[in-house]
């Protein structure tokens, strides 16, 4: 397929774990909670996935995002849609280096 999973060298760089049917970037659940533990000290995990350009989908897969959580982090702790599906402001992007990084970090503990 011609997607930015299956083509670009950046995203092929962050995979850290694949067989014949799927790949993990940066994440394939109990094994990447276990790092993430290990790397970040996360307490506990937010799961999500976005579908439709509208949502924030950007590319034709399905993925799914596991974002480490800790006590203090400036995150969402209780699901309000009125509050986290209509939050004003853009977010921040992370650079192609600093994902590398992370990606970079969860295999040395894998």
């Amino acid at each position: 397929m011609n997607c930015a999973f299956c083509v670009s060298q950046d995203i092929q760089a962050r995979i850290v774990i694949e067989n014949e049917t799927a790949l993990g970037i940066e994440q394939i659940r109990e094994k990447i909670k276990l790092a993430l533990k290990k790397v970040f000290g996360a307490e506990g995990f937010n799961y999500a996935w976005n579908e439709e350009v509208i949502g924030g989908q950007s590319v034709p897969h399905f993925h799914m995002h596991i974002v480490p959580r800790k006590a203090g982090d400036a995150g969402i702790y209780q699901y309000e849609p009125r509050e986290f599906l209509y939050r004003p402001g853009a977010r921040a992007v992370n650079s192609e280096e600093e994902i590398k990084n992370v990606a970079s970090l969860i295999k040395s503990v894998l």
